[in-house]
C-alpha cells in the first residue's frame, strides 16, 4: 500500500510541476497583461494544489500538513484578488488598445 501512496504522490507532484512550468511558458510568451493573466493565475494555482496534494499525500500522519492546506487555502483566496487587481490596472495603463475588449463594460469608469 506504500508503494501504491508513493506513486499517486509522484504523479501529483510531476502533474503539478508540469501545469507549473506551462504557466510559466505562458507567462513569457505572451504579449500583454491582460494576456498574462490567465496563465499567472488559473493553472498556477491548480499546479500549485497538485504539488501540495502530492506533498500531502507523502507527508501522511505528519503535523506539517496543516501548513500545506494553509498554504492551498490561501492561495486560493488571494489569486483572485491580485488577477483582478492587476486587470484593473492594466486595463486603466493600456489607454492606446482600446480596440483589445469587444464589450467594454468599465469605459463609464475610465478616468
Amino acid at each position: 500500500m506504500s508503494t501504491i501512496l508513493h506513486v499517486i504522490s509522484a504523479v501529483f507532484i510531476l502533474l503539478g510541476a508540469i501545469l507549473a512550468f506551462t504557466a510559466a511558458v505562458g507567462i513569457v510568451r505572451f504579449s500583454d497583461t491582460l494576456s498574462r493573466m490567465h496563465p499567472a493565475t488559473k493553472p498556477q494555482v491548480v499546479g500549485l494544489l497538485l504539488v501540495l496534494t502530492g506533498a500531502i499525500i507523502e507527508l501522511r500522519g505528519n503535523v506539517d500538513i496543516w501548513m500545506l492546506v494553509l498554504v492551498g487555502v490561501f492561495t486560493l483566496a488571494t489569486a483572485p484578488v491580485i488577477a483582478h487587481t492587476v486587470g484593473r490596472v492594466a486595463y486603466r495603463e493600456q489607454r492606446g488598445r482600446d480596440g483589445l475588449l469587444i464589450i467594454n463594460e468599465m469605459e463609464t469608469e475610465r478616468d
